[in-house]
């Protein structure tokens, strides 16, 4: 049976501009033929089991010449596979979509073209550059300019696209901007014509270079400007001074490992990429339901006598989550915790207990375990029961604590911690590339996981990978951890909670910028 091709556009490169559609085909795709110009981020979105193959090209040579990357899509459709051929912005806008298309037709293999968010528009979007405007242009070109000149004299007619439109966007033309801008003065624009040069927009590496077309080559070859960038002509350009906005958010130019378990990573996620840097999801624990009969049996037996308890403590958001599935699976009335007194570590479990109509007593001043001792020390008595459920691998600080002050502790290990599954070559080659800027470290689980998975991804030492890395912690518990394994925490939230993290990031990024 044969397969089918979605030739999908992948967008500028931020992988939240990807199309609802686009989106949709890679996440039912048996195999993602894709680009050097498709966000990392999107090939995450595959469904499990699925295959990638990159045929990318680099200004130093090509990974597969476009005649292959063709057949490749015959070839892998005729296997009956739902093929994804995932291109950067636009297919149809110099993506040689048509060649790939043909050849599916003439082999007779069913096809889909998915547009996508052409780089000539939202890259200048992104440098604070509309390519139109009421005051100072009404159209617009897109002129492919990666041609050497006797190409681009023959593909282009620069006496008629000179002064064709009012914004001339070019893409690929970095490696000729003098003799572009050497022929748009010949033809006609003056050489005070303003230019931007847009490189890697919408991604973190965003950098904008502007001038005009009588000085922008001596720019360009100052700065070492490299491709892939967008070149705009034109006096919408003024407007960027106006109208830049993505250089401005807290965390611009940013890319931040999130290391938190995928079911909790959201929060975190969405405030990095809201204030305009790239969260980089790679989960490395994950929590699940206890396993074996033991482990059971005394969770039952834990949670059978609500009635008996002063005191529950909790300590995480995870731990109200578990115990609450717990209860539900056991049977148990949360009714009979009437005697208790409860309390939570953290705004963010105290919210998650008031979700579930249950009121924390008052939160101690520091978001972890000691804070609970400073702020009930005088109330915990001899002889009190006390309930902490919470996951296997918590410290031993509070229980130990709370038994030298003559309590009676229970500890319910209501969810377990594990390693996930996951590899990420991707990840491999940014932190080579010095394209990861900071991890995130959420608790000590995640450390140690973030490191052991690394190791096992074939990095006998990752530590030198990582010198250069960020290290932003949530807490001081966390930040030991991270000492202890040979990590250099620069970072640390001044409460231990998502927000603090999060304003600590910025805090670093807005001193950064100004350094």
């Amino acid at each position: 049976m044969t397969g089918k091709v979605y030739l999908v556009g992948a967008g500028p490169g931020d992988a939240k501009l990807i199309t609802v559609k686009g989106l949709e085909c890679i996440q039912k795709g048996d195999v993602l033929v894709y680009d050097r110009l498709a966000s990392p981020r999107l090939l995450k979105s595959m469904k499990p089991g699925g295959e990638k193959i990159y045929v990318g090209k680099r200004p130093d040579r090509h990974t597969m010449k476009q005649e292959e990357i063709n057949q490749l899509l015959v070839d892998l459709a005729l296997q009956g596979k739902t093929v994804v051929r995932l291109k950067g912005g636009d297919p149809t806008i110099f993506g040689r979509v048509g060649e790939e298309a043909e050849l599916l037709r003439r082999n007779g293999i069913p096809y889909e073209i998915v547009p996508g968010i052409t780089s000539a528009i939202s890259v200048p979007a992104y440098a604070g550059i509309p390519v139109t405007h009421r005051e100072y242009a009404s159209s617009v070109s897109i002129i492919t300019g990666h041609e050497n000149p006797e190409k681009l004299d023959h593909s282009i007619h620069w006496d008629k696209v000179t002064n064709a439109t009012g914004t001339l966007v070019f893409l690929m033309g970095v490696a000729k901007i003098g003799y572009i801008s050497a022929q748009l003065i010949k033809h006609g624009r003056p050489p005070e014509t303003p230019v931007a040069l847009v490189r890697w927009g919408t991604r973190p590496e965003q950098e904008t270079l502007t001038g005009t077309l009588a000085d922008i080559e001596a720019k360009v070859t100052a700065a070492n400007f490299q491709p892939p960038a967008v070149i705009v002509v034109g006096d919408v350009v003024l407007q960027r001074e106006q109208l830049m906005w993505a250089e401005a958010l807290p965390l611009f130019g940013k890319r931040i490992v999130v290391t938190r378990a995928r079911s909790q990573a959201s929060e975190l996620v969405d405030a990095i990429d809201g204030l305009g840097g790239e969260a980089y999801e790679f989960p490395v624990i994950e929590t699940v339901m206890p396993e074996g009969e033991e482990k059971k049996a005394e969770l039952a037996a834990a949670l059978s006598v609500l009635e008996s308890y002063d005191w529950v403590f909790f300590t995480s958001v995870n731990g109200v989550e578990y115990f609450f599935r717990h209860l539900m699976e056991l049977g148990v009335d949360i009714r009979q915790l009437f005697h208790a007194r409860i309390a939570a570590v953290g705004p963010a479990t105290a919210e998650a207990l008031a979700m579930r109509g249950l009121l924390s007593e008052e939160l101690p001043a520091r978001f972890q375990a000691e804070g609970l001792i400073d702020a009930f020390g005088t109330e915990l008595l001899p002889g009190q029961k006390v309930l902490l459920p919470r996951g296997d691998l918590a410290r031993d600080w509070l229980p130990d604590k709370l038994k030298e002050l003559g309590l009676q502790v229970t500890e319910a290990d209501t969810y377990e911690t594990v390693v996930t599954g996951e590899d990420d070559e991707e990840l491999l080659k940014l932190l080579e590339e010095g394209r990861i800027h900071a991890v995130t470290f959420t608790s000590s689980s995640t450390v140690r996981n973030f490191l052991q998975i690394l190791q096992r991804m074939g990095l006998e030492d990752p530590l030198p990978l990582l010198a250069n890395v960020k290290i932003a912690c949530i807490g001081p518990v966390t930040e030991q951890t991270a000492v202890e394994a040979g990590l250099a925490p620069g970072l640390l939230a001044a409460e231990a909670t998502i927000d603090g993290l999060v304003t600590e990031l910025c805090r670093w990024n807005a001193e950064t910028k100004n350094k």
